[in-house]
């Protein structure tokens, strides 16, 4: 073999090596590749972006570059076409978009990178690219944003809740002492409730390892518990944690617990239709009284307590000791079943969030309100108190209260000037609430404990106030709404 022949041959086995080389990378990668050869006006797809896309493989008309957006979904496809311009100047690009497949109608995010090799005049003839599937990474960041969204919420939303547990709690104490106390006290029985959710990533707690927390410690020897295993839910589990803690430490101050002989039982059963009902029952102990005062943790065992159960709460002082019974519906159950995926939310833009809508400007005053009928609909019954509580002092009057959007939509059709919205109940959304206000004419403002990206739920125009907020906040975007009307 002569010089010459050598060197091709060589120079062959080089460039299969390469391509043998790019191949393995391609596939590595889950890369397909493509060419656009624009004076043919023909689009040519790889074997291997066939199986990602669906695409048929081989030659196709290009149709000046358009037959492709045939495919692309069409919320993005305005946003592709703008980066041609760009392609021809810079002879290269990087893109993410939509992509429908014409085989089973799946939608799929793609990536797709190329370059356009210039000619010595500087000429464009062909664009060669590859795509690359990444729904999946997708599905991950917007699952990612959706839960740093969800614990926002949610922290906001304790925040919330210890505030209000602050203000009920100083409501009705006479001293600092006692107030630090009884604080201290419920703040740490929403500790145990979180320490119980956080070992099973927040599915719930069992009802036997709520009361053991609460009455394990408190009194060795003179409480007993038993029951089914009943799985609560995590709002559940925070209501019958703070109503066991309440029982607890009047039993241990007044009741059954503040002498040696005194014994307290707490017994539950499932309900037939669904749900539970526990038993407190105190004996033993000092003879009880009615107290002539109602305090608080009386006020979160009867209003608040059975309405986050989905049932009712009931204290009897009998002669021979307290007695409390605690019912429950289905919905304070939470599912044993394997951990869901977490919910993936809707695409959003990478462009700069737009200026919230309906944001407090904080410019009116919490006295405008004086004199004002309120409803408020709010799911966590301790700010619903705490609102409620707050703006009577502001001079408002509180005509209605709801906590799920049945009672909202009913609360809806009543006489009042201005209604006061949770953003969410429970899950669920409270726009019909707001299109129906908004068709009565009457001005609201929501309350939510999303973050300061989320604007007003489907942009109405109204003031939104930011968990934890306190009473003033309310009662100034209360006004500013009755100042847009």
């Amino acid at each position: 073999m002569d010089e010459g022949a050598r060197e091709t041959r060589n120079a062959a086995d080089r460039l299969a090596i390469e391509q043998e080389r790019a191949s393995v990378a391609l596939d590595a990668a889950k890369m397909g590749e493509f060419e656009w050869e624009l004076a043919e006006d023909r689009l040519i797809v790889s074997d291997r972006m066939a199986r990602i896309t669906g695409l048929s493989p081989g030659p196709m008309p290009a149709e000046g570059g358009e037959a492709f957006y045939n495919f692309v979904h069409p919320d993005d496809a305005e946003a592709l076409r703008a980066i041609r311009p760009a392609l021809m100047r810079d002879g290269r690009y990087e893109t993410e978009f939509r992509l429908i497949r014409p085989d089973n109608g799946r939608t799929l995010w793609m990536f797709s990178a190329g370059f356009a090799p210039k000619d010595a005049h500087g000429r464009i003839h062909r664009v060669i690219g590859v795509m690359r599937d990444i729904t999946d990474r997708r599905s991950e960041d917007e699952a990612r944003n959706a839960l740093v969204a969800e614990l926002d919420h949610r922290v906001k939303n304790v925040l919330a809740s210890v505030q209000s547990l602050a203000a009920q709690s100083a409501r009705k104490t006479t001293s600092l002492d006692a107030f630090l106390k009884t604080f201290a006290g419920r703040l740490d029985a929403m500790a145990s409730a979180h320490t119980l959710l956080t070992a099973t990533r927040w599915r719930g707690a069992d009802i036997g390892n709520i009361a053991a927390a609460e009455l394990g410690g408190l009194a060795p020897g003179q409480a007993r518990w038993s029951g089914p295993e009943v799985l609560l839910n995590p709002r559940a589990t925070n209501a019958l944690t703070l109503a066991l803690h309440e029982l607890a430490t009047n039993a241990v101050k007044f009741g059954a617990l503040s002498a040696e002989t005194g014994r307290v039982s707490v017994t539950w059963t499932l309900r037939a239709g669904g749900g539970f009902e526990l038993h407190w029952v105190e004996r033993g102990g000092p003879p009880v009284n009615a107290p002539a005062r109602r305090g608080f943790g009386a006020t979160l065992l009867e209003r608040v307590t059975g309405r986050e159960l989905g049932g009712e709460a009931k204290i009897e002082f009998m002669a021979g000791g307290v007695r409390a019974t605690i019912t429950a519906d289905a919905t304070a159950l939470a599912l044993r079943s394997p951990e869901q995926p977490p919910p993936v939310a809707k695409p959003k833009s990478e462009t700069a969030p737009e200026p919230q809508v309906g944001a407090s400007s904080g410019v009116f005053t919490a006295a405008s309100v004086r004199g004002q009928r309120i409803v408020i609909v709010e799911d966590a019954l301790l700010l619903a108190l705490e609102l409620e509580a707050g703006l009577t002092e502001a001079g408002a009057k509180v005509v209605g209260m709801a906590a799920d959007l049945e009672e909202a939509m009913k609360l809806a059709e009543t006489e009042f000037d201005v209604a006061v919205l949770d953003a969410n109940l429970n899950g669920t959304p409270v726009t019909p609430v707001a299109l129906r206000l908004q068709q009565r004419g009457k001005p609201f403002i929501f309350a939510t404990g999303y973050g300061d990206a989320a604007p007003a739920p489907e942009g109405f125009d109204a003031p939104v106030v930011r968990k934890p907020y306190n009473v003033a906040q309310i009662a100034a975007a209360v006004a500013e709404a009755l100042g847009r009307r």
